[in-house]
């Protein structure tokens, strides 16, 4: 069995922090989102894994690499423009050279792996596979219809949703796949739908099988998405290996390097390597590389870039600056 990873999206939703970087690598518990499906495949026994790139391949190749570093082999996969799921997995045939594969998009979070999945779907006759998850607002996603516990259609970002099942960001296919993807024409908006191709392989009474997931799942797409990504990570931590000393209140996750001096940091609270925090407090916040925040007593509910400063925000700010900001509070 292969993967195959999208990591082509323009993250617009996530902007500043995306027009000076790939979504994918904006880290939550200094961890880029990316390196959560690549780790969660090779703890699968996943290792020949296709990344599809777009407009920034050379970001994400340049801080993937190879492969090596995860116990994996990468193979780099480029698509023009974004033209949907289906397409990204289509263009990987040749990749996939006749074996199953496990598609994962790259700014998803689901935690506690994929073994189970991948096993269950292995040890299968199905043609396909999905999860689902159950979602208060199902308009933004593929909505799943079960009927007897056997999934029957998908439905793609419908106005009036036939069910609160939301098709999350993995899944998993044979072969035959790229065969209904081959005859799939674009939709409304211009791509390539997973819906169609999953309602491709059913029209050919061809079974796909759904598990309804309990486990935290959450699409990194806005500021307020990867802060909730952040905590459920972070609170998969020890309190032990999350302290960092007197003032850090767990919780939370310190890079390398970072300086903490008469601050009050956390709970929920990531810095990036090389930060520094002087005369402040923070929480719930994501604080990326070579940020220097000082004289801020009460910032929170933020996320800022890499190599931004700050200086005298008052209490209560929340911020949201992309890399090389600078704020200056009044004197």
């Amino acid at each position: 069995m292969k993967g195959v990873v999208l990591t082509g999206g323009k993250g617009s939703r996530l902007r500043p922090f995306t027009y000076s970087g790939a979504k994918q690598l904006v880290p939550i518990a200094n961890t880029p989102v990316l390196h959560f499906p690549i780790r969660q495949m090779v703890e699968a026994g996943i290792t020949e894994i296709a990344l599809v790139v777009g407009e920034t391949a050379g970001q994400i190749r340049a801080a993937m690499g190879d492969g090596s570093e995860f116990g994996a082999r990468f193979t780099y996969v480029p698509q023009e423009a974004p033209l949907g799921i289906a397409h990204g997995l289509g263009i990987c045939r040749e990749f996939a050279g006749g074996e199953p594969v496990v598609l994962y998009l790259g700014d998803n979070v689901l935690l506690g792996g994929i073994e189970e999945f991948v096993r269950e779907f292995e040890a299968s006759e199905a043609a396909g596979s999905v999860v689902l998850k159950e979602v208060d607002d199902p308009r933004q996603f593929g909505v799943a219809v079960l009927e007897a516990g056997r999934l029957t259609r998908v439905v793609e970002k419908p106005a009036e949703p036939p069910s609160n099942l939301a098709v999350i960001g993995l899944y998993a296919f044979r072969p035959e796949v790229f065969e209904v993807i081959e005859h799939l024409s674009p939709s409304a908006r211009g791509e390539l739908e997973i819906a169609d191709a999953i309602t491709g392989l059913l029209q050919r009474e061809r079974p796909v099988s759904a598990t309804v997931t309990t486990a935290y799942w959450i699409d990194t797409g806005k500021m307020e998405d990867m802060l909730a990504a952040n905590r459920a990570v972070l609170d998969t931590l020890d309190r032990s290996e999350a302290a960092n000393g007197a003032e850090v209140i767990g919780p939370c996750a310190i890079a390398s390097g970072v300086v903490i001096e008469n601050s009050r940091v956390g709970p929920y609270v990531s810095l990036g390597p090389g930060c520094i925090v002087r005369n402040s407090s923070i929480e719930n916040t994501i604080v990326m590389d070579e940020t220097a925040i000082d004289g801020c007593p009460g910032i929170r509910d933020s996320m800022i870039g890499r190599f931004a400063r700050i200086s005298g925000a008052p209490e209560g700010s929340r911020f949201t600056l992309g890399d090389h900001s600078q704020f200056e509070g009044p004197a």
